[in-house]
């Protein structure tokens, strides 16, 4: 509901359907910003060692809750990091016990801490086979890691050689193709029947691939899948605020320590997390489309999930907020999307 006098938007509380908390120092840094907006979190499972049993996964969301601020009201929902060698009975007794709500596929050395990830995705047949049965959705990352093929084509690649086959050998897994980059990937979903979604962050929305060159070279504008084209930020930003069903929040959050990404072999992630309901805010009123931000933010997750609909509001008020230069943990800090820029929106107390 927007409030034309003073500008300011209220919504069903959201939730962010992809993220990442770390663990130790860097957990209990971010957990807040993201409970602070959030009233549920997809957490990513990509730790090291990965998060790949029910044991590891009830500790770490223990972790997380002891995290959270007092007086928060905030739930962590757990993910199964699936190997070559996950048994199907371990990832149906997570999912039974209600510890894990969905398994993430990490094709080997995709990202961040995905050795441990699948080298081909025919060996996991029979536990797909296994998420098919039982209704657990399977989040994607979506591109291929051969190093013949550019690094700005893996998604579009991904979608031929995997997705599209894997689709045909389980037609009614719920897939979620998470954090999409390009024309093609949002035009896929699109198209696809309505078992496939896909998460969206505020970065792919906001910068093109110009980013990581802008004067230098910008290893905070640096994540993966990377930043694409100016056509497929657009294609993206189109499928965001289209009202679709299909496409909802996923910030892909992405905390390093400042040392970790300005280095000589920088870490992939962003961490847009403390302003991350202001930088959706920012793209779709550019759009013209904020009437649409609830949908994007609250709801269409919750029903691709299968999960009720927060109870409660936040509410954002048209008026500037400077982000931060940086952001302190421990002895070191974390430069946060935008940092030393000025957004338009602010969450309101």
């Amino acid at each position: 509901m927007m409030t034309a006098e003073t500008m300011r938007l209220t919504l069903r509380r959201p939730d962010d359907w992809h993220l990442h908390f770390r663990d130790g120092a860097m957990l209990k840094a971010v957990v807040p910003y993201t409970a602070r907006q959030f009233a549920r979190a997809i957490v990513m499972p990509n730790l090291s060692p990965p998060v790949t049993t029910v044991e590891a996964a009830s500790a770490y969301r223990d972790r997380i809750l002891a995290a959270v601020p007092e007086g928060a009201d905030f739930t962590p929902l757990m993910t199964c990091y699936l190997t070559d060698e996950i048994a199907a009975e371990e990832v149906e007794h997570g999912h039974r016990e209600g510890v894990w709500i969905a398994a993430k596929l990490y094709p080997a050395g995709a990202t961040t801490n995905s050795a441990h990830g699948v080298t081909d995705v025919a060996n996991l047949f029979p536990v797909l086979q296994r998420l098919e049965k039982i209704g657990m959705p399977l989040c994607v990352h979506g591109e291929v890691t051969s190093s013949d093929v550019d690094i700005f084509d893996r998604e579009a690649r991904f979608i031929d050689e995997v997705l599209i086959p894997l689709m045909a050998h389980f037609p009614d897994l719920k897939i979620i193709f998470e954090h999409i980059t390009t024309r093609d990937a949002a035009d896929f979903v699109a198209g696809s029947p309505d078992n496939v979604a896909a998460t969206i962050t505020p970065q792919h929305l906001m910068l093109n691939r110009n980013a990581l060159f802008e004067g230098g070279l910008r290893p905070h504008a640096y994540c993966l899948p990377v930043v694409k084209r100016e056509r497929h930020r657009r294609a993206v930003r189109a499928a965001a605020t289209s009202g679709s069903p299909k496409f909802f929040l996923g910030t892909d959050s992405a905390p390093h320590s400042r040392h970790a990404k300005e280095s000589s072999c920088g870490c992939a992630g962003i961490f847009n997390a403390p302003f991350a309901l202001e930088a959706y805010a920012t793209v779709f009123e550019e759009e013209g489309v904020l009437d649409r931000l609830e949908g994007f933010a609250s709801l269409h997750g919750p029903a691709f999930y299968d999960l009720p609909l927060n109870e409660g509001t936040i509410t954002l008020e048209r008026a500037p907020v400077d982000v931060p230069a940086s952001i302190p943990v421990g002895d070191d800090e974390i430069v946060p999307f935008k940092a030393g820029e000025m957004l338009g929106w602010r969450l309101a107390d």
